[in-house]
């Protein structure tokens, strides 16, 4: 099984290292990170650990995931994992999630930090009260079984293509769990750790960024009922 990593970055030029660097690259066959838009050496430090590093200029974390995916067009990938860039999720993780895709049992796998071991200060309440209202939305609406729209996630590349995402900045996880609901995909979540990202959050770091987050989580929810 062939595996591809696709790491959004936005100035995490003190974190990417670290998070390459723990990959267990035995399981992958392509580390790429999408630089989007960095002021920073994010894309310098990417590259001097070995990974692929593209470039983004539009800046939003679905204008990075989007160009990731446009690069394994023709890797002869099977599964595609998404992970930040900030060292907030534990990359050596990955191989959690691989494994009810490699069982043959799932399609879609979210790593859950609710689920999971979030140290203190990881998870803001902002955060956790936002996931508790778009799960519970998404069950009500969906029939979905979701507790967390954490980005740490893994999707065999063919379902992937069949979502046909479209979303450009926050709504990207969401997006995906709906549209992976309405395909009647397979999917699970598996407890994975969290910890306290390296620098700022660039969304939940900011009363702004927290917001349009939200709304556009809540977008996504609304705005696919009449899909």
């Amino acid at each position: 099984m062939r595996v591809g990593v696709i790491i959004p970055a936005h100035n995490e030029e003190n974190s990417i290292g670290r998070v390459i660097s723990d990959l267990p690259k035995d399981q992958l066959a392509e580390i790429v990170v999408v630089n989007n838009n960095s002021s920073d050496n994010t894309e310098s430090v990417a590259k001097n650990h070995g990974a692929i590093v593209l470039s983004e200029s539009k800046k939003g974390y679905g204008w990075a995931c989007l160009k990731g995916i446009d690069y394994l067009v023709d890797k002869n990938i099977d599964v595609v994992v998404f992970l930040d860039g900030d060292y907030s999720d534990s990359p050596e993780e990955i191989k959690e999630l691989l494994k009810p895709i490699k069982q043959g049992l799932y399609d879609f796998v979210i790593g859950s930090r609710v689920l999971g071991l979030s140290q203190k200060g990881s998870l803001l309440i902002h955060q956790r009260f936002g996931n508790k209202l778009a799960t519970f939305l998404m069950s009500l609406f969906y029939g979905a079984r979701y507790t967390d729209l954490g980005p740490f996630r893994a999707i065999k590349y063919d379902a992937l293509i069949g979502l046909k995402m479209i979303d450009k900045t926050y709504g990207w996880t969401v997006e995906m769990q709906i549209k992976a609901v309405k395909k009647k995909l397979k999917y699970i979540e598996v407890p994975v750790s969290y910890k306290p990202r390296i620098g700022k959050s660039k969304v939940s770091g900011t009363i702004i960024g927290s917001f349009k987050a939200g709304f556009i989580i809540l977008f996504w929810v609304f705005k696919s009922i009449f899909d």
